[in-house]
């Protein structure tokens, strides 16, 4: 309750600044209008609240990948920083020998590449399993049939490989390319780097038991692998906009159903904030769908929260993309943004959008989001953020 109101009272204050900066983003505003552009957008005190200029922030648009802002943020606060997934190894081990298959079950691992399975092979042999008689098997019951989430129908983006619980290197080839058949190559991935690590695979099929023999072992669980912790995920998340890790964990988030996933990242909000459903409209984590609307005050909302919590907020604040002193290119020549900007950007057709944090000159830190739906381009933002930062 505490918090709701501490975001209520601080984010309903406006203040008209005079002069030529106010004059400047009424300009900025009205160019992009008369372009058919729409727009959302405002700056914020980040320590009050207190609001410092705005245009339709409560107009909610299409947000592209800045919806992972309000993703990422409701599953650090519900799951943890230090929160892991777990795949699951399964067989009937005798004597360093798998009798039939090794079976693994996913457990919605968004990180499980060649070189996490390398380690896992590793702990596959301390765990005593020398030789598989059988093959690998996957199960993948985790999570329910559905491929993909609602309202991607409507996107131009379709490139997200199958989300499926246990999925290795992103369900992509190792020239990037979305491989059409994912459960094959993570079993071929699996095999080849078990045998690299000494385990080896005889492929017998499994014998049924002879017949009045009851005796038949059961597989059991030879080990538990985690995931990285969800603050390492959500770092990757974040800085390079991966959207097949983050529909990954909303899965996750929802025991295995998208819907369900959706729901609880917008329910946490109405709990927690009081933010009704019109407020945070999204029907998939990764913000691909062109169904999902935001609005700028949504956005700042949940990125002051964020920076005052000190639950997870170092965490969330250090997953954005630092501007300056990382491996991204300034998208405007502005040598004085460096290091002062923290931000995630989101890209569709006819969507470009920007939020985050600046650092003014003087050290106090806004708040500040800017969508835009229409013909726009980076350039227009950076305009207006450079022109606020500075």
């Amino acid at each position: 309750m505490k918090l709701r109101r501490f975001i209520g009272v601080a984010m309903v204050l406006a203040l008209a600044l005079p002069g030529l900066r106010a004059q400047d983003f009424r300009t900025w505003v009205q160019g992009l209008e008369r372009r058919g552009v729409k727009v959302s957008a405002g700056l914020w005190d980040a320590a009050s609240g207190r609001a410092i200029e705005l245009h339709d922030d409560t107009l909610a648009l299409v947000p592209a990948s800045t919806t992972k802002v309000v993703t990422t943020y409701a599953l650090l606060k519900n799951l943890k920083p230090d929160y892991t997934l777990e795949t699951e190894v399964w067989g009937d081990l005798q004597n360093g020998t798998v009798e039939g298959d090794l079976t693994f079950k996913g457990g919605g691992d968004p990180f499980l590449t060649s070189e996490r399975i390398w380690l896992l092979a590793h702990a596959l042999r301390r765990a005593g399993v020398a030789r598989v008689r059988g093959d690998i098997r996957l199960d993948q019951s985790a999570f329910d049939p559905q491929k993909e989430p609602q309202g991607w129908e409507n996107t131009t983006v379709d490139t997200l490989p199958p989300v499926e619980a246990l999925s290795v290197n992103f369900n992509r080839d190792d020239n990037g390319r979305i491989v059409a058949d994912p459960d094959r190559l993570a079993k071929r991935t699996l095999q080849e780097v078990l045998q690299e690590a000494g385990i080896v695979f005889e492929g017998r099929p499994e014998a049924p038991p002879a017949l009045g023999d009851a005796r038949k072992a059961e597989p059991r669980k030879l080990l538990t692998w985690p995931s990285l912790p969800l603050r390492a995920l959500v770092q990757d998340i974040n800085k390079w906009s991966n959207n097949f890790m983050v529909e990954m964990l909303v899965r996750k988030f929802g025991e295995g159903s998208w819907p369900r996933g959706v729901r609880r990242v917008q329910d946490f909000y109405t709990t927690t904030f009081g933010l009704p459903p019109e407020a945070i409209q999204i029907t998939d984590g990764s913000g691909l769908s062109k169904d999902n609307r935001l609005s700028a005050r949504t956005l700042a909302i949940v990125l002051r929260a964020a920076y005052h919590d000190f639950e997870v907020g170092p965490e969330f604040v250090s997953s954005l993309k630092i501007i300056g002193g990382e491996p991204w290119k300034l998208k405007i020549k502005d040598p004085n943004l460096s290091r002062r900007i923290r931000v995630k950007s989101g890209h569709l057709d006819r969507v470009d959008s920007l939020c985050g944090y600046l650092q003014m000159p003087d050290g106090q830190v806004r708040v500040f989001a800017i969508l835009l739906n229409g013909p726009a381009t980076d350039e227009d933002i950076w305009a207006q953020v450079s022109r606020w930062a500075n």
